[in-house]
C-alpha cells in the first residue's frame, strides 16, 4: 500500500489535499468503499467524514475498516435530514482545500487517490470542482431490466455526488447543498448550477468509481416519480429553462400529465350519454399513451414473464403518479421566494423577535413574539445560521446604556436560543453612521462575522427600514408587519409573510 503521505501543494493546481464525506443510511457496501479508498497509491485523505444519517440511536456499525483509515475516519451525524443535510455536515466539519463527496454504495477503483489528486492537479483556479467517472455493470448473459437501465443512467449523467469533488470555499460561497431537496434527487445538479453561477467552471475528472446495481422493489419506478417534486422546485429556484442551466434530460411529465388528463376527462365524461364520445375519444388517447410507454420499456429488456409484468402494472400508475407529484412539489414550491435557500437569516430584535418595548433596558419585560422560537428552530434545524441586526438608539439619546442592551440581547438568548450573531447599533439618527438601518451596515457587517456571502442573507422586519437595509446591502427581505407597521411600508416592501411561520415558509418550504 506504501507510506501514508498526505496530498501537498503543487504548481499547477495549487493545494491538492482533500477530505472525503460520506452520507451513509449504514448500507452493507459502505466497507467496500472504505476498501476501494484504501486500495492502491496516491495521498491520503485529511479525513474520512462519514455522516450517519439514519436518525437512529444506535452506532453506526463500519465493520472492519482499513488500518490507514481508521485514525482518519470520523463518524458524525445529520439527524435523518437527508442526504443534502448530510452532506452539508460533512463538509462544514472538513478542513481541507477540497471535498471529495463519495456516496456509500460505490467502490473507488485502485489508484482512486492518485487518480483524483491527478485530476486536481491539472485544474485552474477557476474550477470549482470536478466529477469522477461512473461505471454501472451490465449483465452480461442478458439484456438489462428496467431498473438496471435506470441506475446505467448515472454514468452520462452530469455532476452527481457518487463522485464530486468540489472547493470547499466554493461551497461556502454558495452555502453548500440546498436542505429544500429531501431525496437523493437534484441536490447536485442545483449546486452544480449555482456554482456556475457563482463563476465556477466545473470539469470532468479521469478517475473511476463504480456503481453496482443493487437490488430494489418492484414499485422502485413508481417511487422514483417523487423526484417530480422536485423538478418543481428547481423551476421556482432557476427559472423555466433550468433543465438547460443543470444540464437534465427532458423528461417525461408533459406526456405523463397527458395520459392523466385524458383518463380522468373519459372517465368522467363516459358518465354522461351527451359527452360519451368526447369520453370515448379521451380513454382511447390514454390507453394509446399507456400502451406506447409499456412498449417503451419493455422493447430493450429481458421480456422474461416477471419483467413484462412488472413494466404492464408500473407503467399504468407511473402517469398519474408523476403528475400527482409535480403537482405537490408546485404547491409547496409556489410561494418561496425564487433563488437560492438563504445562507443566513437575519432578524430585527424588536416588533419581530420580541414584542417592541420602547428603549427597554429591563430583560425582565422581554417577551417573545408568537412563533420566533418555532421559527429559529426550523433554520437551525436546516443548518441556516441565524442572527439579529437592530437599532438601539436609546443609547444614544441617553434613555438606555449599553449594557443595558447587552442585558436584554442576552435575555432573548436565553428565552429563544443563541443567536449566531449579534449587530446592534447604539447611534441616533443624527449621527449619520453607516450601520444604523436602513443604512446596510448592519446587515453587512452581520454577514462578515458569519463568513457568508452578504446577497445570500435575508433580512425579516417589522418596518420599512429592516428591508431597506437589505435591499442596500444586497440582500434579500421580508416583512412581517405588526399593528405598529405603516400601511405604505407594507405596499412597499418586496415580500410581506403574515408571521414568522409564513416567513420561513417562504425561505425554506413549508415544514415536513
Amino acid at each position: 500500500m506504501g507510506t501514508p503521505d498526505h496530498g501537498g501543494t503543487d504548481a499547477a493546481g495549487g493545494d491538492q489535499r482533500f477530505d472525503i464525506v460520506v452520507p451513509t443510511i449504514g448500507r452493507a457496501s459502505l466497507l467496500a468503499l472504505l476498501d476501494g479508498i484504501a486500495s492502491g497509491p496516491g495521498p491520503w485523505p485529511e479525513q474520512v467524514l462519514l455522516v450517519d444519517d439514519r436518525g437512529v440511536d444506535s452506532p453506526l456499525e463500519v465493520g472492519s475498516v482499513p488500518p490507514a483509515l481508521s485514525a482518519r475516519l470520523r463518524v458524525l451525524r445529520s439527524g435523518h435530514g437527508g442526504p443534502a443535510a448530510a452532506r452539508n455536515v460533512g463538509w462544514r466539519a472538513a478542513g481541507a482545500p477540497w471535498v471529495a463527496f463519495l456516496d456509500d454504495d460505490v467502490v473507488p477503483s485502485v489508484g482512486w487517490r492518485a487518480a483524483l489528486v491527478e485530476d486536481l492537479v491539472r485544474v485552474g483556479p477557476d474550477v470549482g470542482a470536478s466529477q469522477g467517472r461512473i461505471v454501472v455493470p451490465s449483465p452480461a448473459d442478458r439484456r438489462p431490466t428496467d431498473w438496471e437501465r435506470q441506475v446505467a443512467g448515472l454514468s452520462t449523467a452530469r455532476w452527481v455526488t457518487a463522485d464530486l469533488v468540489v472547493r470547499r470555499e466554493a461551497l461556502r460561497r454558495v452555502g453548500g447543498f440546498d436542505e429544500r431537496f429531501p431525496r437523493a434527487y437534484r441536490e447536485d445538479a442545483d449546486l452544480a448550477v449555482r456554482l456556475r453561477r457563482s463563476g465556477y467552471v466545473l470539469e470532468q475528472g479521469s478517475r473511476v468509481v463504480t456503481h453496482p446495481v443493487g437490488v430494489a422493489p418492484w414499485s422502485i419506478s413508481i417511487r422514483r416519480q417523487a423526484g417530480n417534486a422536485d423538478d418543481a422546485l428547481m423551476r421556482r429556484k432557476h427559472g423555466r429553462h433550468w433543465r438547460r442551466s443543470a444540464e437534465a434530460g427532458r423528461g417525461r411529465l408533459a406526456r405523463h400529465a397527458l395520459t392523466t388528463v385524458s383518463l380522468a376527462i373519459g372517465a368522467l365524461a363516459c358518465c354522461h350519454r351527451a359527452t360519451r364520445r368526447v369520453g370515448t375519444g379521451a380513454l382511447a388517447l390514454g390507453t394509446a399513451e399507456i400502451a406506447w410507454f409499456t412498449w417503451q420499456r419493455i422493447r430493450p429488456g429481458p421480456r422474461t414473464r416477471r419483467e413484462v409484468a412488472r413494466m404492464a402494472v408500473t407503467s399504468v400508475l407511473i402517469p398519474p403518479v408523476a403528475t400527482a407529484q409535480r403537482l405537490r412539489g408546485w404547491w409547496r414550491a409556489r410561494r418561496l421566494i425564487p433563488g437560492p435557500a438563504p445562507a443566513a437569516v437575519l432578524f430585527d430584535r424588536d416588533g419581530t423577535l420580541v414584542r417592541d418595548v420602547p428603549y427597554n433596558g429591563d430583560p425582565t419585560r422581554v417577551e417573545p413574539m408568537p412563533g420566533a422560537r418555532e421559527a429559529l428552530d426550523r433554520l437551525r434545524r436546516d443548518g441556516v445560521p441565524v442572527g439579529v441586526v437592530s437599532n438601539q438608539s436609546g443609547v444614544a439619546r441617553g434613555l438606555l446604556q449599553a449594557s443595558d442592551v447587552a442585558a436584554v440581547n442576552a435575555r432573548v438568548d436565553e428565552l429563544l436560543g443563541p443567536l449566531d450573531v449579534w449587530r446592534v447599533c447604539l447611534h441616533g439618527e443624527p449621527d449619520g453612521c453607516g450601520c444604523r438601518k436602513p443604512a446596510p451596515g448592519l446587515v453587512v457587517g452581520a454577514a462578515a462575522d458569519l463568513g457568508v456571502p452578504v446577497e445570500r442573507c435575508v433580512v425579516i422586519g417589522d418596518i420599512g427600514a429592516d428591508v431597506e437595509a437589505a435591499r442596500r446591502a444586497g440582500a434579500r427581505g421580508v416583512m412581517v408587519p405588526t399593528p405598529a407597521t405603516r400601511a405604505d411600508e407594507v405596499v412597499a416592501a418586496p415580500v410581506v409573510a403574515a408571521d414568522l411561520e409564513r416567513a420561513v415558509d417562504l425561505l425554506i418550504g413549508p415544514s415536513r
